[in-house]
């Protein structure tokens, strides 16, 4: 039973505020059976036999006779592409091949190595084998160069050590950004020659 709520206002006048329908949830993977809803489609059976345009009423007997699914198979096609299947099956597969290819694809990282000016040689040393390590991992490496007070005077000995990294690097990176000026720091940006 549906509710309808009136409120009034500060004036007496009263607004009716009708209920909200819920929203009807969409199914995800292909049409079947009896949601395929057009008048004709181009039918193959289980057997990969094409036995060209029926009626959909046709084929949904044929697919219940050998007590399988009349599934969608290319929706946009004139009529659509039926296949009689296995609904169940075809799901699972269809699963499998997707985690099949998100295991496949490598995702990018972007990693950050913080830097100053005044950065001592041991330091530096440190950081440039995270570099190359985050490099080697096919990963993209932010070099952020960070100015403090009177730093930002001598922007110049910040771009050198960065000129310096990417020399160090040059075999194995390529720079995807130039060194630029953002506020108080200085980026650049790494990215590697060959992709693992």
């Amino acid at each position: 039973m549906a509710v309808i709520r009136i409120r009034l206002s500060a004036e007496g006048t009263s607004t009716i505020r009708r209920p909200q329908r819920p929203v009807q949830p969409q199914k995800e993977g292909p049409r079947a059976n009896r949601d395929i809803n057009v008048p004709e489609v181009q039918l193959i059976d289980d057997q990969g036999t094409n036995h060209g345009t029926i009626s959909t009423r046709e084929a949904m007997e044929r697919a219940r006779d050998a007590g399988l699914d009349l599934v969608e198979i290319s929706p946009n096609a004139k009529p659509p592409v039926c296949k009689i299947l296995d609904l169940g099956k075809y799901k699972y597969a269809a699963q499998k091949k997707a985690a099949e290819a998100r295991k496949k694809q490598k995702v990018i990282d972007v990693k950050e190595v913080k830097m100053r000016p005044n950065t001592d040689t041991h330091d530096f040393e440190v950081k440039m084998r995270n570099v190359v390590k985050f490099l080697e991992n096919g990963d993209k490496v932010k070099m952020t160069m960070r100015f403090r007070g009177r730093e930002m005077a001598h922007q110049e000995l910040g771009l050198a050590l960065l000129h310096k990294v990417r020399e160090r690097v040059a075999e194995i990176s390529k720079v995807e950004a130039q060194p630029k000026t953002e506020g108080r720091q200085m980026i650049m940006i790494l990215a590697p020659t060959v992709q693992k």
